[in-house]
């Protein structure tokens, strides 16, 4: 088992893991939060949030220092030993050029959804729960849509094979499905990342999620804990050591809290 003294770091997802799914409150989790500040473990946040939602947010964990993933993997950050910041988006694909090619689609094939860019922050923040200043943050996205379905079964595997086609994938979350550009998701973004940021062995990791979007990161690191969550789609994991998973019986932080007992060797 991984212990606090030993290279570990820390890959969590935000929305139903370490945050709640319904109020967003971290606070179940703060003594862990306190105690990997005491130990100097890094904690990576890799989530569908925007970087300009994640970066308040870290400031108010108190690890603004810390690298983090954003929009399911098609951004990275990153601190240079000049105090200068990094950002990296997987795919080379612009959020204007996205949002154009499923524009193009929507008219051609008449497919019926709508993504963050037709919505309004008050729309956005309906559908969340997000104040309707932090739902104006969620629409600042760099390289992935976040769309509602709203056509049949039929249309969406249409949908799903045009996109493939035009190099992009479809990623569901715990409330939207994300389009991003094919080879850019948390676990390729992870991978990318600890390559740039960890000097020397690699670490441990231990990855926490809690939806379908968090499958490849929990298969890509070495503990994985899977929170209990809200969604009707199970997390399915590919990997064998089943000794390296643990499934929570608590939703959001009180799961992440249960997660990092079970694995971490005070």
């Amino acid at each position: 088992m991984p212990t606090l003294q030993a290279p570990l770091i820390i890959v969590t997802d935000l929305d139903g893991s370490l945050l709640d799914h319904h109020t967003y409150s971290w606070q179940p989790a703060a003594e862990w939060l306190q105690r990997l500040q005491e130990h100097q473990v890094p904690l990576v946040i890799c989530s569908s949030k925007t970087a300009a939602e994640i970066a308040p947010l870290q400031q108010a964990l108190g690890i603004g220092h810390q690298p983090f993933i954003a929009e399911n993997g098609a951004v990275i950050q990153w601190q240079n030993p000049d105090a200068s910041t990094a950002i990296k988006a997987l795919g080379n694909i612009d959020y204007g050029t996205l949002c154009h090619r499923l524009l193009h689609l929507k008219r051609q094939f008449g497919f019926k959804f709508i993504g963050f860019s037709d919505a309004s922050p008050q729309q956005v923040a309906d559908w969340t729960g997000l104040t309707t200043q932090n739902a104006a943050l969620a629409k600042l996205r760099e390289a992935s849509e976040s769309l509602i379905w709203r056509d049949t079964t039929e249309n969406f595997e249409l949908f799903r094979q045009q996109l493939e086609e035009q190099g992009l994938t479809l990623v569901q979350g715990g409330r939207f499905w994300h389009v991003m550009r094919k080879g850019s998701g948390k676990a390729e973004a992870l991978d990318d990342l600890l390559q740039h940021y960890v000097q020397g062995d690699r670490p441990v990791t231990i990855g926490l999620g809690d939806g379908p979007n968090d499958a490849a990161m929990l298969d890509a690191v070495d503990y994985a804990v899977v929170i209990k969550g809200y969604s009707k789609n199970p997390v399915i994991l590919q990997r064998q050591d089943k000794h390296h998973i643990y499934h929570t019986t608590h939703y959001g932080p009180e799961g992440w809290r249960d997660g990092l007992d079970h694995f971490i060797t005070r």
